[in-house]
Formats: structure tokens, C-alpha cells, sequence
């Protein structure tokens, strides 16, 4: 067994392991794992600096996840938008294919947290294979993203044998991996875990990163590792009532993320996903903190805010409002609050 699986192994699964660790009652949450599993590896667990912190809120259960009469199960409209079990097509052109059922940890506003970790995240050779054969029957899909689950959890043989399938479909072009590993149990990135993902590019890895103490001298390795393996990396932050939604704090993140060469991609506001209403931030929140982005720190460390519409919608993109007037005289104001005019063709 390799030192991630042992690590893995050793996870906390169950609030008395969690609450003899801190020194406190597991009664308040002992209701939530029967529902939404708890996973908390022991390197994840060694940044919690104290109960409370940006990510022991990540983690451990909150009974405020039973207590959600406002979000839905499956706001995304996955299910609906699955043609075979576990993919979903829901661009003309991208497709999502869950390929493992589980995490390094389990994250509690997690998107997919009505399965990931429990038995209705069903995933074995016969829906890979089914995942595959749908694929390379669309030839209108020319990017597809691999994820779950983590699928950097699987061995690499396995991995292996799905990027393989992937990459000979002639008309992808894209393969593209969601993954929080880089953050999450770091260790996992291994030189033969790179080499198998770099022998099908062009590859890239989306992973995830929400706070400033995510970034590890581990996560710094990880990551080296993978763009030395010429994998481009973007990060998929998530904006977190009382964990990120803090301009200062969403700033050092970004520029923590370029040292450790991963692009900020983007800062989504939290999706509608039952059991995550505590988590969820106003819409002005997030335009308050690009606008405290924009113009004040490096284009590069700029990610775009956006928001996942429920049912199915797609990706919205939002920005702050920096228009006062449309016309043949385009006024608006820059970054600072000074007016600028730009002389618009008026056909």
C-alpha cells in the first residue's frame, strides 16, 4: 500500500474519531454523517489550525446541512441531463464524465453531495465503458471533463485505461480532469501518477483551492509536479459564507496561486445543493470582491465570477457594473471610480 492509500485509510469517517481528536461531544453531528458521509484525511486534518477555522468549516459536518428548506438535490439538473449513467451532456459541445465515486475528503457544499461517497454514486467498468461508447458515438463532443468523485483517487492503471479510451476518440480534442487532490492529500501526485496523465495531451486539471491555508509547501510540490509534467492547472474556487468571502482574503488566494503556478479560473458562487444554505453568499458579495480584484492587482490572479444556473442553465458569467452610458459616447469608469469616454462607432 502506498503512503496516500495508508493516509486515506486513516481518514476520519466517524464524529467520535473527530470529536476525541478535538476533545469534544460528536452528539451535535452524529444526524448529519447518517446522511452525508464525513471523510477528513489525516494531512487535511493537520491544517486545521482550531474548531471553527476557513477549514474545519470545509469539513465537518454542520447541522445546518439538515436544516436547508431552501436549496434542491440535484440543482444542476445532472440526473436529467444524463444520457447514460454518470455522463452528462449538457453543452452542445462538453460533456462531464463521473468516473469515481469518492474524495480525499468530502467536502461539505459539495455539488454532488446528495451521492458522492454514499451507494448511489454507482460507478464501475460497465458505466466507464458506457460513458465511452456514448462519447465516441457524439461526434459533436470535443471536450470532455473527467471527474466524480475525485478521479485522482483511482490507481493509475485505471486512469490510465480511461484517458487511453478518451484520447483515441479522434474527435476530442479537449480532455480536461476536476480535481481536488492537489489540495486535498497532495502526496497522491506521484512522478508515475504525471507521466501517466502527460502521455495524453492536451490534458489540463482543474483543481480547487478556497483558502490561503490550503496552500502547502505539499500542495506547492503537487503542483510542481504537474506542470512540470506540461499540464496546464487552473484553480475552481468556490466563494464561502465565512470561510473566503473576504476581498482580502480571496486576494492572497489568487496570488498564492500563481507562485505555485495555478491559473485562478474561477470564483463560483455556491450552488443551490441541499444541505448548503449556510454556505451561500449574496450575488453583491462576489461583485464586491471582483471589483476589489480588478484593475488592483494583476490580470493573470483575475478570475472570472460566475454562477451555475439552477435546472440545468450553464455557466453564467458575472461582472460588476462599469457602464453609465451606451451610445455613440460610450461612458463608463475604470477601477478606481474615475469616468472615461470612448468614442463608440454608430453605424
Amino acid at each position: 500500500m502506498t503512503h496516500w492509500q495508508t493516509l486515506l485509510q486513516k481518514s476520519i469517517t466517524r464524529p467520535e474519531q473527530l470529536f476525541s481528536h478535538f476533545r469534544m461531544s460528536s452528539e451535535a453531528i452524529d444526524r448529519v454523517t447518517d446522511i452525508y458521509p464525513m471523510r477528513i484525511n489525516p494531512y487535511y486534518l493537520s491544517l486545521i489550525k482550531h474548531p471553527g477555522d476557513p477549514l474545519w468549516r470545509q469539513v465537518v459536518p454542520d447541522t445546518r446541512e439538515l436544516e436547508d428548506t431552501v436549496c434542491m438535490e440535484d440543482p444542476l439538473n445532472e440526473e436529467n441531463l444524463s444520457p447514460v449513467p454518470n455522463l452528462v451532456h449538457k453543452y452542445p459541445d462538453r460533456a462531464l464524465f463521473l468516473v469515481h465515486g469518492q474524495c480525499a475528503l468530502y467536502c461539505r457544499f459539495c455539488t454532488r453531495k446528495r451521492k458522492v461517497g454514499t451507494e448511489e454514486m454507482r460507478i464501475n467498468s460497465k458505466t466507464i465503458r458506457a460513458g465511452i461508447e456514448y462519447l465516441q458515438q457524439t461526434p459533436a463532443i470535443r471536450d470532455v471533463l473527467v471527474s466524480g468523485g475525485d478521479p485522482l483517487l483511482l490507481e493509475d492503471h485505471r486512469l490510465d485505461y480511461i484517458l487511453a479510451g478518451l484520447r483515441a476518440i479522434k474527435h476530442i480534442d479537449i480532455i480536461r480532469i476536476g480535481s481536488r487532490i492537489p489540495c486535498t492529500l497532495p502526496m497522491r501526485v506521484t512522478k508515475k501518477l504525471a507521466a501517466v496523465i502527460k502521455r495524453y495531451h492536451p490534458v489540463y486539471i482543474n483543481t480547487h483551492f478556497n483558502h490561503p491555508d490550503e496552500i502547502t509547501p505539499e500542495s506547492a510540490s503537487a503542483c510542481k509536479r504537474l506542470a512540470d509534467a506540461g499540464i496546464p492547472l487552473g484553480s475552481q474556487t468556490v466563494l464561502l459564507k465565512g470561510i473566503n468571502d473576504d476581498p482580502e482574503i480571496i486576494k492572497q488566494l489568487m496570488y498564492k496561486l500563481l507562485r505555485i503556478r495555478v491559473k485562478p479560473y474561477y470564483l463560483f458562487q455556491t450552488d443551490m445543493t441541499k444541505g448548503t444554505n449556510h454556505f451561500r453568499t449574496p450575488v453583491a458579495k462576489g461583485l464586491e470582491i471582483m471589483r476589489s480584484l480588478i484593475g488592483h492587482i494583476s490580470g493573470m490572479a483575475v478570475p472570472t465570477f460566475a454562477l451555475d444556473a439552477p435546472g440545468g442553465g450553464g455557466k453564467i458569467p458575472l461582472l460588476p457594473d462599469y457602464i453609465d452610458n451606451m451610445g455613440c459616447r460610450f461612458v463608463f469608469h475604470n477601477y478606481r471610480g474615475m469616468a472615461c469616454t470612448y468614442d463608440n462607432p454608430c453605424d
